[in-house]
């Protein structure tokens, strides 16, 4: 009686668990895909060091959008470009297929405007975000606001949060063919134009 006993005490576990073959009635709920998005910066000459920094900074701080440099020129959802203007970018959310260009314009460095701050400040209208000229800081979209001083390179979780929403449904099956450009003037003045 007791070994009838031990075999029932041992068997009726190994009959109320699900064999590992069989699927459960409830699968697992998927994370959303992480989006990808290509650069290319072979043209960004002395701004390779503070894009390289400011996508780090970026991929550090979000989860549903990855930037990587492209392994094939001329494939980019977005390119750097160094030049000697004011810098601007396509306001986005850019997504893979995209079109989004980023100028890192030289005459902000020349102000004294930290570079790997504006190639992280450029690369979040990238990702979808405008200027706020009124923050502070530690918001990385206020751009030239807090003056010379301000060498934040991060996206304050705010910001991140935004980019993460941006994103969060994956890529979009119908893209806008129009792309706004914001032209940040570090020197205080702000243009916006299309394109």
């Amino acid at each position: 009686m007791i070994k009838r006993i031990a075999a029932l005490t041992a068997l009726v576990p190994a009959m109320l668990s699900t064999p590992a073959d069989v699927a459960s009635a409830h699968p697992a709920p998927q994370a959303p895909a992480v989006v990808t998005l290509t650069y290319d910066a072979s043209n960004a000459g002395q701004w390779a060091d503070p894009i390289k920094q400011a996508v780090q900074n970026w991929n550090d701080a979000v989860h549903n959008v990855r930037l990587e440099p492209t392994s094939t020129p001329g494939s980019a959802d977005y390119i750097y470009e160094a030049t000697n203007g004011w810098p601007q970018a396509t306001l986005g959310p850019v997504f893979p297929g995209g079109s989004g260009g980023v100028q890192l314009g030289q005459q902000a460095v020349d102000e004294s405007y930290d570079a790997t701050r504006i190639a992280a400040h450029e690369t979040g209208h990238i990702l979808g975000l405008p200027d706020d000229y009124s923050g502070p800081c530690s918001e990385l979209m206020s751009g030239h606001g807090p003056g010379t001083s301000c060498t934040n390179a991060r996206p304050d979780a705010a910001e991140a949060a935004q980019v993460d929403k941006n994103y969060a449904a994956g890529t979009p099956t119908v893209r806008p063919h129009h792309h706004q450009v914001v032209i940040d003037i570090w020197s205080g003045r702000v243009l916006t134009g299309s394109r």
